[in-house]
This record gives structure tokens, C-alpha cells and sequence, in this order.
């Protein structure tokens, strides 16, 4: 009760009505009995506690509701100080509180604002609202104080302000001037103020500086009316924060009638994200129109729901026309189950993209469309419909039908030229062969690879097989000149490794940047049971033998044909007669998702289990491209595969060795009769005997000894090779008349049906053949 003020008195208590109140009328003994008792009557009938003190703080009046709020019997108060009736930590000021009063000596109606607490008997404290009124009476000043307990209110203010706080807007509560009277902290939060920093201001604090003149006038207006605004009234409003940006609100507005007048309850909604939201909607309904393809959505029945202007030009139906209609009226009739089945795809919440098919116009004209649909759900993820984009694709499969045939023609040319430029290797006597060659079934479909087989005269055989980097025109150009080379030197008689640094020359001068080349040459002498090999950077090359599997030979690594500056190197290796030699390239075992090792390991496998006895070459190429290609579409590189199985070894032989003199003609000749004798060969002798004479002759004059004289025979033909030590070759030329020599190597070349001369290590050897 820290609004009882007075002063110390000693006057008894039983004086305290013997005085008379401001207005006149005397209260003490000789005042008239009536008035005392319509005084305390008027007291009690007070709907307030009243308390009346002296100026001393002694209580000297109470009536019947003072008793029941703070729970003392009357007599418990008269003649005890106010401060019985006021909270213990409000009492050290109260003195001077009511000091203070009594110089001002105001009427203080109730409810001024101050926060005030009484203190009942049993020691609880509760809310109070105190008016204070000054009774001058004869015998000093009395003070009046009615007492109001405001529990109930206070309790319901303070449900208020819960409500407040746990509103989820932003809340602002001014009166009827504009000047803000309650707010809550979710207007803290938007607005960036503190409370303090509110309370008590303009509400135009809130407004943008640009929309505060009109402002006023607003409120004015809105107090004159009256009228509940609800939360977006289709006003474009925004906020301004305490850091100077501004954001979009929605504001609803409710009037308030209270006792202290009007007041204006404003919640106030941050409305940023759904006018981005808004905005992106807009934005991506604009482009949903403007967008070349059509865009439809359906029900998962299969209803239409939305068609923009792009579906409009692929269809020629107007909005009008389809929209609530089934979606099967874009399909011709053969294609309804389609419908379908899509519509089921989607109740699955499945995608279905790029889904190619024909769809009927207004007009009945079939059109090739590309469609995608994705399903569209509600918040839970529940499937309710179904969007679409549809493309019309038909100048695309007419493009795609055009470079079809154009990649047909094109193909068609590269293999024309690829196989012209590979051209057929000739059938050789006595060497069984099987080959395949399968263009790559990507791009242009064909490459660089090529074998060759080239007879070299005196029962040898090259064989030859290359891979030009790269595919297309132009690897099988380069492909075409280095066969050509490579035929042409071969037919020279050069040993491998010497063909090979021709072929390297060769490739650094067809100018190509950066090509290389792998190539794989052999030299198939049977009478001997030899092959001589070079490799530059070819894969390896197998031998199949019946009975003991397959192996690879054993090669020098050198460096592919282009690189340049490598000095190539052989290898001789004995093989027996009936083993098959197995060539190819890599497009045989280096495929997609494997490894080359994996798969060299597998052809590898694949000929043994062949060749456990002498199968038939071709069924033997067929059987591995089944085994390493088991999808004859799927490879991105040519294919080359050559089997060569060794023809038998002759019949008979004989060799010797000769000096480099005259008399070793007669000898090689009798040698030679002798030989020819032993084998019943009677009817080449004589032209046998001549020719040997000629190339022993220049043997003898022109090369160095010592000589080898070598005579063989197979069921068709007759091989005689002089083996000198001198690497200078011979060449034929036209004799004069007069003159004794020069007709040796032409003799030779009129008689015999083949003849040559190839460079050996230790010189060259001559060779002629007759048949049989």
C-alpha cells in the first residue's frame, strides 16, 4: 500500500471523527447523529476497500470490503499503521511516499499507471489499483484510499500478452493517435527493433518513408470505419526494418474498445518468401508458354488439365477443345493401349523419359513426337496427376533418315576402298590360310588394318599384317600406301627387320602428325621348318599345334612404325610342319569393360581347346570371332584375324659347300645329277644342270666363297639356292653381240619358271625353280 501517506500523529483513535471533512460538515460529537451514520453507511456500501488514515499513516477507518480483501478483522487494523497492509520490501520508502503526498495533496485516480501490491493477513500478496483523495477536517488531514484488488484483470492481461507473445505474426497494438502501445517479440524479430525502442513511438516507424504523409489520413480513416481487415486484402503493402530494408507485409486489422478509449490490433506478416514464391510461379508459368514445346498436364485418369499455346500449334486444338477429355484422343488407335500403359507407369510415381511414338494432330495428320512425363504429388508425396512435354521430332527423324543413308553411303564407300586397298592375297601352294575381317560397327566402320600374303619364291612365304591408328578415309589411305610399300619390298626378298625400317621411313613421310603404325612381318621358310619374325609394336603373334595348344612366339619388342630413330630386330624360331600361325588386331581382344590381358588369355584358351588335333582352318576362324566377339554388332574397332597353317616340308634335300673357283661348276653340277638321279627326276636335268652352271659361274667370278649349293624338291617343283658370302646383288643386263658374258641371269630368268635373289646375313643367295 505504498500510497497511504500522512504524517506521525499521538491523537487518540477514538477522535478520528470528531473533525470535518473538506466540504464542511462537522463530524465530531455535536454533529447530528444521521449524518455519522449515512457517512459510514455511504463507506460501506462501497464496491472498494476503503482505508482511511490520519497524517500520522494510522488507520482510522475501515469498512466491510477491507476486512474481506486483505483478511484482518476490523479491529486487527484501527490504530495500526498502513503499512500493515503493505508488502515488507516496499516499507523503508513508504514514509516518505506519504510525506511526499501530503505536500502535494492531488487526487491520484485509480489506475495511474503505477504497478502497486497489498499484503492480506496471511501473507500473500496480490495486484491493487489505489485512488487517493485528501480530507481536510478540522483536526488535520485525513486521507482516503479506496483499494481495488486487480487480480483478475492482471491475471486476464497477462493470458493477453501470452496470447501475444504465441501469436505467429508480428503483433502491434497502438491507440487511437498512432502511437504504439504493445508489441510483441515477433515484431522484435521482423523489424529488427527492440521493445523499448517501440513502445511509445509513431507506428510510422514501421511505415516506408515514401507512404508515411498518407499514413495518417489512413488511420483516420480506419478509426472512422471500424471494420475488421483480414490477412491479405489484396493491398500491396510493405515494412520497414529498424537496418533500413524494406519487405513485403500483409496486415490484418481489428479494432479494440477499451475504457481507456480505442485501440488498433495490427498483425503483421512477413510475406517475402510467398512473393518470391509468387514471383518464381510467374515466372515459370511465362515460360511454360513461351516455351516451343508442348506442355500439357492430366488426372491420373487421364483428364486434361492445362495446355499451353505450344501444344495448341503441335495439335491445332485450342484450350476449349481438350481441356477435361481424355488424353487418348492425341493417339491413333493403334497406339490407345500405349495410353495405358504410360498412365500405370506414372501411378507408380515412375518417370518415363524420351519416350519416342506418333501422336494424331486435329487435322488427322500423324506427327513423330518425343514425350516425357514425371509424376506430380501433393505435400505427403501421394501421385494425383501427371505433367508432359512433347516434341515434335519429325524434322529430326528426317534428318536422322537422311544421315542414315549418308553414313550407309559413306560406309559403303570406306569398305569399297578399304577392301579394294586390302585387296585378296593370292592362294599359295601348300600354305592352308583362313581370314576374317570385320569393319568396326561405329563411325565410318572402318580403320587401318590389313594382311598380306606374299610368295617369296624357293618355298618361303611373308606374311604381313599392320593397324593403322584411327578409322575412317583416312586411316585407310595410309593403310593402302604402307600395304603397297610393304608388297613391294617384301617382294625385294629383305629380311624383316630391313623391311621394317623401310615401312618406318615410309610413315614419317606421309607427313601424318602424329601416326603410328603396328605391324607384324614373318618369313615362313618350310623346307627348313623356320620363321623368321619382326614386330613393331604388334600384338603378339601364336603358333597353334596340334596336340600341344597354343603359345605366343617369342619376339623382340620394338617400337611402333612412326616413332622414328629405332633399330628394329628379328627373331628366327623353329616350327614344325602342320603348326598354324595365329595373326590379328586388337580389335580382336581389346574391347569395352575388359581387360586386354583377360582377353588375350582367352584366345589363348580358346586355341588350344581347338587345335587339340588339326581342325579345318575356316570353322577354326569362325569358332574364335564367336568366342571373342559373342555380339558381332557391339565392337567399336575392325576386327583381323589370319590363320596360316605351315605347309609340309620337302620331300628330299641336299645341300653342300663349294669353293669359290672355276672347278666348283663342273662339281655342283654332278652334285646336282646326282640328286636328281637318286629322285627319279629325269626331265628337268638338263635345264636344271644349265641354270646352275649360270649362277654358279657368277658366283664364282663376282661374289666370295665360300659357296652353298641347296637342291630340294616337293611334289610340284624343283629349288636349287647358291648361298654366297658377297652382298652385292645381281643385275641383269642386255649382252653386246661380241660379247662373252652378260646372258647368265637373263638364261635364267628365260628357263626357269621363277627365279630371284635375297640379302642373308652373311651375304645373298640365289635361287631357281622348275616344275615338275
Amino acid at each position: 500500500m505504498g500510497d497511504f501517506v500522512g504524517s506521525h500523529s499521538t491523537r487518540p483513535a477514538g477522535n478520528a471523527l470528531q473533525q470535518s471533512c473538506r466540504c464542511g460538515t462537522r463530524l465530531g460529537a455535536a454533529a447530528p447523529r444521521t449524518a455519522e451514520e449515512r457517512f459510514r453507511a455511504l463507506l460501506e456500501a462501497a464496491p472498494d476497500a476503503m482505508v482511511i488514515v490520519d497524517d500520522t499513516g494510522t488507520i482510522r477507518l475501515v469498512n466491510a470490503q477491507t476486512e474481506s480483501l486483505f483478511g484482518y478483522r476490523r479491529e486487527e487494523l484501527l490504530g495500526h499503521p498502513v503499512e500493515i497492509l503493505v508488502p515488507g520490501r516496499f516499507r523503508t520508502h513508504h514514509t516518505q511516499h506519504r510525506d511526499n503526498y501530503t505536500n502535494n495533496r492531488q487526487v491520484r485516480p485509480m489506475g495511474a499507471g503505477l504497478e502497486l501490491n497489498g499484503l492480506r493477513k496471511n501473507g500473500t500478496e496480490f495486484p491493487v489499483e489505489i485512488s487517493l483523495s485528501p480530507l481536510e477536517t478540522t483536526d488535520g488531514l485525513l486521507l482516503s484510499a479506496a483499494v481495488r484488488d486487480v487480480s483478475d484483470r492482471k491475471a486476464a492481461e497477462e493470458r493477453f500478452r501470452a496470447l501475444l507473445e504465441a501469436a505467429p505474426d508480428a503483433m502491434v497494438i497502438v491507440d487511437d493517435t498512432g502511437t504504439i502501445r504493445l508489441v510483441n517479440a515477433q515484431t522484435e524479430s521482423l523489424f529488427g527493433y527492440r521493445r523499448e525502442e517501440l513502445l511509445g513511438h509513431p507506428v510510422e516507424i514501421l511505415v516506408p518513408g515514401r507512404f508515411r504523409t498518407h499514413h495518417t489520413q489512413h488511420r483516420d480513416n480506419y478509426t472512422n470505419n471500424r471494420q475488421v481487415r483480414p490477412m491479405g486484402a489484396g493491398l500491396e503493402l510493405n515494412g520497414l526494418r529498424k537496418n533500413g530494408t524494406e519487405f513485403p507485409v500483409e496486415i490484418s486489422l481489428s479494432p479494440l474498445e477499451t475504457t481507456d478509449g480505442l485501440l488498433l490490433s495490427a498483425a503483421v506478416r512477413d510475406v517475402s518468401d510467398r512473393k518470391a514464391a509468387e514471383e518464381r510461379i510467374n515466372e515459370l508459368a511465362g515460360l511454360v508458354e513461351s516455351s516451343q514445346d508442348a506442355i500439357l498436364a492430366k488426372t491420373l485418369d487421364g483428364e486434361i488439365t492445362y495446355w499451353n499455346a505450344a501444344a495448341q500449334r503441335l495439335y491445332g486444338y485450342v484450350p476449349s477443345e481438350v481441356m477435361g477429355r481424355h488424353v487418348s484422343m492425341l493417339a491413333p488407335a493403334e497406339h490407345q493401349d500405349e495410353i495405358d500403359a504410360l498412365l500405370e507407369r506414372l501411378r507408380t510415381g515412375e518417370r518415363v523419359e524420351h519416350f519416342e511414338t506418333l501422336r494424331l494432330t486435329r487435322s488427322g495428320r500423324l506427327i513423330d513426337v518425343d514425350i516425357t512425363l514425371w509424376p506430380t504429388r501433393t505435400a505427403d508425396g501421394t501421385v494425383v496427376g501427371a505433367c508432359a512435354i512433347v516434341r515434335d521430332i519429325a524434322d529430326r527423324k528426317r534428318a536422322e533418315a537422311e544421315l542414315t543413308a549418308l553414313y550407309e553411303q559413306q560406309r559403303h564407300i570406306a569398305l569399297t576402298l578399304q577392301r579394294s586397298l586390302m585387296g585378296t592375297p593370292p592362294a599359295i601352294p601348300g600354305l592352308a590360310t583362313a581370314s576374317r575381317y570385320r569393319p568396326a560397327t561405329q563411325g565410318a566402320g572402318v580403320g587401318g588394318d590389313w594382311f598380306d600374303l606374299i610368295p617369296l619364291g624357293a618355298g618361303r612365304v611373308g606374311v604381313l599384317i599392320g593397324d593403322v591408328m584411327g578409322r575412317g578415309l583416312e586411316a585407310a589411305a595410309v593403310m593402302g600406301q604402307l600395304r603397297s610399300a610393304a608388297h613391294a619390298l617384301a617382294k625385294t626378298g629383305m629380311q624383316p627387320r630391313q623391311l621394317m625400317q623401310a615401312l618406318d621411313a615410309c610413315v614419317a613421310d606421309l607427313g601424318v602428325p602424329d601416326q603410328l603404325v603396328t605391324c607384324c612381318y614373318l618369313v615362313i621358310a618350310s623346307d627348313a621348318g623356320e620363321v623368321t619374325i619382326c614386330s613393331a609394336g604388334h600384338l603378339p603373334t601364336l603358333v597353334a599345334t596340334p596336340g600341344d595348344g597354343a603359345r605366343p612366339l617369342p619376339v623382340p619388342v620394338n617400337a611402333p612404325l612412326g616413332v622414328g630413330g629405332v633399330l628394329y630386330q628379328q627373331s628366327s624360331v623353329v616350327i614344325p610342319p602342320g603348326a598354324t600361325l595365329v595373326l590379328y588386331t586388337d580389335g580382336l581382344i581389346e574391347t569395352p569393360g575388359s581387360d586386354i590381358e583377360d582377353q588375350l588369355a582367352k584366345l589363348t584358351g580358346t586355341l588350344s581347346r581347338l587345335f587339340t588335333t588339326g581342325p579345318d582352318l575356316e570353322a577354326a576362324a569362325d569358332h574364335v570371332l564367336a568366342a571373342l566377339l559373342p555380339d558381332p554388332e557391339s565392337h567399336n574397332d575392325d576386327v583381323t584375324l589370319l590363320l596360316a597353317r605351315l605347309p609340309a616340308a620337302p620331300l628330299a634335300s641336299v645341300t653342300t659347300g663349294l669353293p669359290a673357283v672355276p672347278e666348283s661348276v663342273p662339281e655342283g653340277r654332278a652334285f646336282l645329277l646326282k640328286a636328281l638321279t637318286a629322285w627319279d627326276c629325269p626331265r628337268p636335268a638338263d635345264d636344271a644342270r644349265l641354270l646352275l652352271s649360270e649362277v654358279l659361274t657368277n658366283a664364282v667370278q663376282h661374289a666370295q666363297g665360300p659357296l652353298r649349293l641347296h637342291v630340294s624338291r616337293t611334289t610340284t617343283e624343283l629349288t636349287v639356292e647358291v648361298a654366297d658370302r658377297s652382298p652385292q646383288l645381281p643385275q641383269p643386263r642386255p649382252a653386246a653381240e661380241d660379247a662373252e658374258s652378260g646372258r647368265g641371269l637373263l638364261l635364267v630368268r628365260a628357263l626357269a619358271d621363277d627365279w630371284g635373289v635375297r640379302p642373308t646375313d652373311e651375304g645373298k643367295t640365289t635361287w631357281f625353280t622348275l616344275g615338275l
